[in-house]
């Protein structure tokens, strides 16, 4: 007989935003929620080696940083060293224009939300490894995360 189940989300709150984790019990991806209530955080930067992302803004909009380096050039874990040569490129998700966007591993990722209230759903190719997430701290890449005047 087949039988419903409950699962039991998990979920994580900072002063960036809260975050459902692992929403849908799937043995080697994940899929992820984060309600970002302010505007003022960036939450950036970091990488992976191996686990790729697709991110989509299901409410609001988001400006999303995005640096290419050459892994072999990487060394440390706290301070990446990424080559200089090549700029942040800039990327917008928004519900008014749905987008998924593919991050591959070795690529440099962050996003400031860029109104109130705005939703990320994101899904990863393999369950979170910390061992596999690489840090550097805003403004590593001498990046302005303010929004634009158009």
């Amino acid at each position: 007989m087949i039988r419903e189940r409950i699962q039991k989300v998990q979920y994580h709150e900072d002063d960036r935003a809260q975050r459902l984790l692992d929403v849908f019990e799937m043995e080697d991806a994940q899929l992820n929620v984060s309600y970002v209530n302010s505007t003022d955080h960036v939450v950036a930067w970091h990488r992976h080696e191996l686990q790729t992302d697709w991110w989509i803004c299901l409410k609001g909009s988001f400006k999303v940083g995005l640096k290419t380096i050459d892994l072999k050039t990487v060394h440390t874990r706290e301070e990446g060293e990424p080559q200089p040569k090549s700029k942040v490129r800039w990327h917008y998700l928004a519900d008014k224009n749905f987008q998924i966007l593919r991050i591959p591993p070795g690529i440099w990722h962050g996003y400031r939300a860029l109104e109130p209230n705005s939703i990320l759903m994101y899904c990863t190719d393999q369950k979170y490894d910390p061992n596999d997430e690489f840090r550097c701290r805003v403004g590593h890449f001498g990046e302005s995360w303010g929004k634009e005047n158009k």
